[in-house]
């Protein structure tokens, strides 16, 4: 399979790669225009809950709301109205909130949203990035609706869209926006997503479509992430030379042996410019176990938006040091927390649920 073969229908009339002509990934940090959701509605996500979450969401929505455009996608209008009466009660403002008709099977945006990248030199200065989506190895049927979901926001912004042609999910990939992309192993090397691919060959990919020119490894993701390990539940940049990581310091707990091998190998990775990253250390949560299964809940999987990082929390003693933690590495957002002890049965949270479309520059 080429890289470059998907682009003479993608609309830009170059045949090279995004990287080729100047595009890159930015960091979650820089500026955004919009934040893009997709409103929940799969009652097998949260099974028996999912009435439950919506409070917090919308909560969340409101938030983000009040420094950029939040652009929810639903299935229909009565989805919408729905939508609506909840982000009213949170009191939104809704002048920044903005409603699609783009049908969902589920709700995780960082997964089947759009990826935008820009290149300010351009005379098309964002594009977007629609890569495959199999809802994490095929593991939740059906998931069309998902994958179409990048194109459709392309049609509506009328700008260039490219298909790399092999499945990538959001929140498997965390940038600094200077040319470092952080993953997994384990979730990028499952067999389950591009069987096809070795290591090399999706490094390449990864180079072409999102712009980097660095990328590091982790290892395992944390007990209970159905995705096979995504970087967003471990470790995340806060700025260019910054990273934030969840260590267990419980060693009878599950997740301490993992996430001490991610953390000995943080050490020894080099950013862009060769120089080593600077490590801020998180806590976890204990274990949240719900009907007998152990959720993946984790500080990392916060959310920056303009204005505020909005945090994960779960009713647990580390939760305000968590915060803390990560107040201290944002001199210019404020850091607040939403309770996720109801959104985390879906097995994802806030960074999960979102996607952020960047300013162009």
């Amino acid at each position: 399979m080429s890289n470059e073969s998907n682009f003479p229908s993608s609309g830009l009339s170059d045949f090279r790669t995004p990287k080729h002509l100047g595009y890159f990934f930015p960091a979650e940090f820089a500026k955004h225009d919009a934040t893009w959701l997709s409103w929940p509605h799969k009652e097998a996500s949260w099974p028996g809950k999912i009435e439950t979450i919506y409070p917090v969401y919308a909560q969340f929505i409101k938030l983000v709301a009040e420094g950029e455009k939040v652009n929810i996608n639903v299935v229909d209008e009565a989805m919408k109205q729905k939508a609506l009466r909840y982000v009213q009660e949170a009191g939104a403002d809704l002048n920044n909130v903005q409603f699609f008709i783009h049908p969902t099977n589920d709700a995780w945006c960082r997964d089947h949203g759009p990826a935008f990248l820009l290149n300010p030199n351009a005379e098309q200065k964002k594009i977007i990035v629609d890569w495959g989506y199999n809802a994490w190895g095929g593991k939740y049927p059906p998931f069309d609706l998902d994958d179409n979901i990048p194109t459709l926001i392309a049609k509506h912004y009328d700008i260039p869209v490219v298909y790399p042609g092999i499945v990538m999910e959001g929140g498997s990939v965390e940038f600094n926006g200077k040319g470092t992309l952080l993953t997994t192993t384990s979730c990028l090397l499952n067999e389950n997503r591009n069987p096809h691919l070795d290591q090399k060959r999706i490094e390449e990919f990864l180079y072409n479509y999102y712009g980097v020119s660095n990328i590091l490894w982790l290892g395992d993701g944390i007990i209970g992430d159905d995705t096979d390990g995504h970087i967003d539940d471990l470790t995340r940049f806060v700025n260019e030379d910054t990273v934030v990581t969840v260590v267990e310091t419980n060693k009878s707990d599950e997740n301490y042996e993992p996430l001490q091998e991610n953390l000995k190998q943080l050490h020894k990775l080099r950013l862009e410019n060769g120089k080593q990253m600077n490590v801020v250390e998180l806590p976890m949560p204990a274990a949240i176990v719900y009907e007998d299964m152990r959720l993946p809940a984790s500080y990392a999987n916060f959310y920056i938006s303009n204005k505020y990082v909005v945090v994960p929390t779960f009713r647990d003693k580390n939760d305000d040091k968590a915060l803390e933690i990560i107040q201290s590495t944002f001199s210019d957002r404020k850091v607040i927390g939403l309770d996720s002890v109801d959104i985390i049965w879906g097995l994802g949270s806030f960074h999960c649920l979102s996607q952020q479309e960047p300013s162009i520059v």
